[in-house]
């Protein structure tokens, strides 16, 4: 059984924090953790929350305030203190991940990163002076794809399908726990071979090499790869049934997907895009849907809470 909100906040967030901030994450409510889905610091401002489409300054006793000029202001020390901690003391062995703009921590956690940005030859060469750490909480919710579930199968077998929505709907904890029923085999089908292509490391949470999200017992990931280069990589040395990958939208997806299509291979992904009339408007999801690849579209919302079913579409 996966960790409760508040052990997930006692057991692998706040050890990482600032001493300070760390003394006032003791102090809150354990309550006001059930729903936290984002911390902020950010230096010289104030302590923030985000639960849901709530927004909370923290104060020095772990009060949540709504007004913002109430709520601790983050220093340079606390800053530092929490990269260091989050770094195990070595900033340079994340050297990698600081240049893609955040730190994954155990728990599958993200720490997004802001600060100078170094450049060379075009590419981003790390990231130094840092100002502000966001902490994107990452948490299992299993069994929240099973209603999906009778619209993805087809013949015993899932079929291709495209989830869609605005940032922070759910895609992402929708795919993960699809990963997972699908690889242990459901009610609609028997269990398949998988390969998830993680290239922002949210899918499976790795740290360092060990997937910290329960993905079922036959799936394999590939982490921080190129979705297009990913998916061609399982189809050669994986041997999957489906591919599961996150946010695809660049030209050599388009590639890829028919590559996927060719082998036989099932792909589920998601897209940003409100709805399907937005998608239509955006040159690549217009050329990806276009393309034929995938036979059901699922669009999200946050409506009624992240994940909410909006609208579902299928091309038979």
């Amino acid at each position: 059984m996966g960790l409760s909100s508040q052990e997930i906040m006692y057991r692998t967030i706040i050890p990482f924090l600032a001493p300070v901030i760390k003394d006032i994450f003791m102090q809150i409510n354990p309550d006001n953790f059930n729903y936290l889905e984002e911390i902020r610091l950010r230096c010289a401002q104030p302590l923030l929350l985000k639960t849901g489409a709530q927004e909370w300054a923290v104060n020095r006793q772990g009060g949540l305030e709504k007004n913002l000029a109430a709520g601790y202001v983050v220093c340079e020390e606390d800053i530092f203190r929490t990269l260091i901690s989050i770094s195990d003391n070595s900033l340079y062995a994340f050297e990698e991940e600081i240049r893609r703009g955040f730190i994954t921590i155990p728990g599958g956690h993200r720490v997004g990163l802001a600060g100078q940005v170094l450049m060379a030859g075009g590419e981003v060469k790390t990231i130094k002076d840092f100002s502000s750490l966001s902490f994107r909480i990452a948490r299992e919710v299993k069994d929240c794809s099973l209603p999906l579930l009778r619209h993805i199968y087809q013949h015993n077998m899932p079929g291709s399908t495209l989830l869609i929505s605005a940032p922070r709907c759910g895609k992402t904890t929708i795919l993960r726990d699809l990963a997972r029923n699908i690889s242990a085999g459901n009610h609609w089908g028997p269990a398949c071979t998988l390969s998830v292509i993680d290239e922002r490391s949210e899918l499976a949470g790795s740290y360092r090499g060990r997937v910290q999200m329960d993905l079922g017992p036959r799936t394999d990931v590939l982490d921080a790869c190129p979705k297009a280069l990913g998916m061609m990589m399982a189809i050669r040395a994986l041997g999957p049934q489906v591919i599961i990958t996150d946010e695809i939208g660049r030209q050599e997806d388009i590639a890829a997907l028919q590559e996927c299509i060719n082998a036989g291979v099932t792909v589920i992904a998601s897209a940003h895009a409100r709805d399907l009339s937005e998608a239509r408007k955006r040159p690549m999801l217009q050329e990806i849907l276009a393309c034929g690849a995938f036979q059901t579209l699922i669009t999200l919302s946050r409506r009624q809470g992240p994940g909410t079913v909006e609208e579902i579409i299928r091309w038979d």
